[in-house]
């Protein structure tokens, strides 16, 4: 699903290791994900489903960038920076995916935008809670290993998405980590 912060982390990475694909749209918002073909490859019935030859199927985000980037620089291999980059990864898919993607599917897709302000005061502090953590100016330019990594990969996904999820743009911008664009996504 094309909309989704999730298959977005994975088309990412495919670009950024130049490694072809054929995608295969399904509508999560239209019952695609529900269907028998879909759950004998992934019961969960969630996007994104990576197949792998021959016929074996990865699902859950970041455990298809972790296949997609093995033995690639995007994937650390010293165990502290590994550690560092799965602590982001966790990161990720704990605080920001819960507070910023669920927003963001809410706001952006479910509802297609529409005022949504009686939700917004009951949630938009954990989604800023969540941005703070990411977005503290003394930290380092990327998030592990010193240098680019799937975990940046992770975290962008969401957070590049933030303006859509009913917080404003002068609070996202008291976030400078978050304000700078990956290069890579102003190639794609």
């Amino acid at each position: 699903m094309q909309r989704s912060g999730n298959s977005y982390k994975a088309r990412l990475a495919l670009a950024q290791l130049d490694i072809p694909y054929r995608l295969v749209e399904v509508d999560i918002l239209r019952g695609e994900s529900r269907t028998p073909e879909f759950l004998a490859k992934n019961p969960s019935g969630q996007v994104p489903l990576l197949e792998v030859p021959p016929g074996r199927f990865i699902s859950e985000s970041n455990a298809i960038l972790w296949y997609l980037a093995g033995g690639t620089a995007l994937a650390p291999e010293d165990r502290i920076d590994r550690a560092e980059a799965l602590q982001w990864m966790f990161f990720e898919q704990h605080s920001l995916e819960p507070n910023i993607g669920a927003a963001y599917f809410w706001f952006a897709l479910v509802r297609g935008g529409r005022d949504c302000s009686s939700t917004r005061s009951k949630t938009g502090w954990r989604r800023l809670r969540s941005l703070r953590v990411m977005g503290s100016p003394q930290g380092p330019p990327l998030f592990a290993a010193d240098r680019y990594t799937i975990a940046d990969i992770a975290l962008y996904a969401y957070t590049h998405l933030a303006h859509q999820c009913e917080l404003r743009p002068h609070r996202l911008s008291r976030h400078p980590r978050l304000a700078q664009p990956v290069a890579a996504e102003l190639a794609m």
